[in-house]
């Protein structure tokens, strides 16, 4: 079965830090995000992928290349003025072939039953099958209304909390006929929550939610990214760092240096080549990424450190993501 992984997107609720890099290359756990979504396709028998992009898109061809270190075959469109999250699939409608294929977003953390979400589909007569997942704050999101056989029999957009009919929040994660084109208005940019599923309903076309309750976090946000390291780093989402445990719940990459006299509360991730001066207090949990530098008596608490950051002597970092410009 072939994927569609959308990776056009500007990520603009994580700039700062989307100037530098695109959305699916934010780093958890050291590892851009979208290489966790890889790893979970690879995982699940996914492994004919496409992805669209749009901004920076040469450091996501850089890194994946032709997917082959990842265990998949990966593929690009670039899209020279995006065409929305529906647009872009279409846009590759030829290379997803004849039978149903799977859409997912590249710059999202989940570990989800993809396999499950496949044999779901597979056993309802739907043209589509969306992934549902309930959420405390519906107004943050769209949300999906379904019958009791899992049906949609509707949608609402970021509803106010007193007027939401459903906490069912879609995550942007879907399987879907290849007569799903028939449904697409006839203009280059088409979204799916906007454009194709209110065709559908008006239509009757039978569409199906599958509820998961896995972890789910679409990295919209500062602060979200910043909670998906901590997540990620305390085993609520399965992903990998590939660190070392040095001590406990204290984790190296390949030449770490860990001196004996910093005071580590953890979880602690210490990203390959990272250096740590005496006397540096670090108070998880931490992520810190390749190559930092932390200055002799600095205080970290709560903190995601991209690669390369410099941290100078007696600095205090809490409750931050810090990066490095350019």
């Amino acid at each position: 079965m072939k994927t569609m992984v959308l990776a056009a997107g500007l990520g603009t609720r994580l700039q700062p830090i989307t100037y530098e890099m695109p959305k699916p290359m934010a780093p958890v756990l050291n590892r851009p995000v979208m290489e966790h979504i890889v790893a979970l396709l690879r995982r699940h028998g996914f492994e004919e992928l496409i992805a669209n992009l749009s901004h920076l898109p040469e450091q996501i061809r850089d890194h994946f290349g032709d997917g082959s270190d990842y265990g998949v075959s990966l593929s690009y469109s670039f899209e020279e003025e995006l065409l929305g999250t529906a647009g872009g699939v279409r846009n590759v409608a030829e290379s997803l072939g004849e039978g149903s294929f799977l859409v997912i977003s590249g710059d999202a953390l989940t570990d989800l039953d993809l396999s499950a979400l496949r044999a779901a589909h597979e056993a309802n007569d739907g043209i589509a099958t969306l992934t549902l997942k309930r959420v405390p704050y519906p107004s943050e999101y769209g949300v999906v209304i379904s019958g009791s056989d899992g049906r949609i029999q509707g949608f609402q957009e970021k509803p106010d909390r007193a007027e939401a009919l459903s906490d069912l929040a879609s995550c942007g994660i879907y399987m879907f006929e290849r007569e799903i084109f028939d449904y697409f208005p006839e203009r280059p940019f088409v979204d799916w929550a906007m454009d194709v599923f209110p065709v559908l309903l008006e239509g009757d076309v039978p569409m199906y939610g599958h509820e998961i309750d896995a972890y789910w976090n679409d990295v919209g946000s500062l602060d979200e990214l910043r909670q998906g390291n901590f997540d990620a780093l305390a085993g609520a989402v399965g992903v990998d760092h590939g660190a070392e445990q040095v001590r406990e719940g204290v984790f190296a990459a390949r030449g770490a240096a860990v001196p004996e006299n910093a005071e580590i509360e953890p979880p602690v991730l210490i990203g390959a080549g990272a250096e740590i001066e005496p006397e540096v207090s670090l108070h998880g949990p931490i992520v810190i990424g390749e190559g930092c530098r932390i200055g002799r008596g600095a205080w970290l608490e709560r903190a995601v450190l991209l690669a390369r950051t410099e941290v100078p002597a007696g600095t205090i970092l809490v409750e931050a993501i810090a990066a490095r410009r350019g």
